[in-house]
């Protein structure tokens, strides 16, 4: 039971379900990605596009599972267009292969949801060297998204119809290394502080929407990029904690939102109305929030715009 019901100018709150914020809301002919969609805020957001209509390519790294929560969508909702392709987010090659895939097959696409992550894992180098949580949680999706981007536009221009990129973040930007993002200390083991890395991680999703949106503004194209907090979440993303995992999963229920209540920021952004036209915004609990001082430095993004670019080169 989450605890905290006060409605924001939006109508809903922290205990709104994804299921109440997409209510009436028809999704039939978009087309959207949603990574990380084999477990948790992920599954549950395949789950409620697929409802609203939305034709739903699951991004997983984990097949199997990702068939097993594309079977239990269908045994509920028979009509739902629901497919899933195999993305590992760390790894590069893989991003570029999902890519290439997805782009070569002809579809449209009107919704990119940046959503896998992992959090507080010990200190470890993905396949291309990168500190995996910043490997992960940002670089793969902002390779993702450069190379859909296209996509995005020519499906925007064609179908008259604006396209959203969101990128799930968390509060825990706030709560990075003390420069925000450590461009030269990037894989250093001996100043690895697990909790930070993953606040800067969740910090470079939100200084990635906003310069991407500022160059879609620039650009004229017809797609918003914003980024938002889901909430206090227990899902398997504590599987890391050890000991304290149980304690979390335990007094988590009293305190911590459900997973459809943690869902539907995201679905939020992704479809309702209310969002048209927004773009560089951050969100908590289906309404606008501020983020940290270093997620609104416009200096910090573009410099992480460059960064990651020579990365993925």
């Amino acid at each position: 039971m989450w605890l905290f019901k006060r409605k924001g100018p939006s109508g809903f709150s922290s205990s709104s379900t994804a299921e109440e914020v997409t209510n009436g809301i028809n999704g039939s002919g978009l087309t959207a990605i949603v990574t990380g969609a084999s477990s948790g805020i992920g599954s549950e957001t395949a789950r409620v596009l697929a409802l609203r209509g939305v034709n739903v390519t699951m991004g997983v790294r984990n097949m199997v599972a990702g068939k097993q929560v594309k079977e239990a969508i269908l045994k509920e909702i028979p009509s739902a267009k629901v497919d899933t392709m195999e993305l590992d987010l760390s790894s590069l090659t893989s991003v570029r292969k999902f890519a290439s895939e997805f782009t070569s097959s002809g579809r449209p696409l009107n919704l990119l949801v940046n959503n896998a992550g992992v959090m507080a894992t010990p200190f470890t180098l993905s396949k291309d060297n990168i500190e995996l949580q910043f490997a992960t949680n940002h670089l793969g999706h902002f390779l993702l998204t450069h190379l859909l981007v296209e996509t995005m536009k020519k499906t925007a221009r064609e179908m008259k119809r604006e396209g959203r990129i969101v990128n799930v973040s968390s509060v825990a930007h706030r709560f990075t290394y003390s420069e925000g993002i450590r461009f030269n200390k990037l894989n250093d083991k001996e100043g690895y502080n697990s909790w930070a890395a993953y606040g800067q991680s969740k910090l470079a999703n939100i200084l990635h929407a906003n310069e991407l949106a500022r160059r879609l503004k620039e650009d004229g194209a017809q797609i918003t990029a914003n980024s938002l907090h889901p909430g206090s979440i227990t899902t398997n993303l504590f599987r890391h904690l050890g000991v304290f995992e149980g304690f979390l999963s335990t007094v988590g229920k009293f305190v911590f939102k459900n997973i459809p209540q943690g869902a539907s920021t995201t679905c939020y952004v992704a479809l309702h109305p209310q969002v048209k036209g927004m773009s560089g915004e951050y969100f908590s609990d289906n309404n606008v929030a501020k983020p940290s001082l270093k997620a609104a430095d416009t200096d910090l993004s573009k410099k992480l715009w460059d960064f990651s670019m020579d990365l993925i080169k």
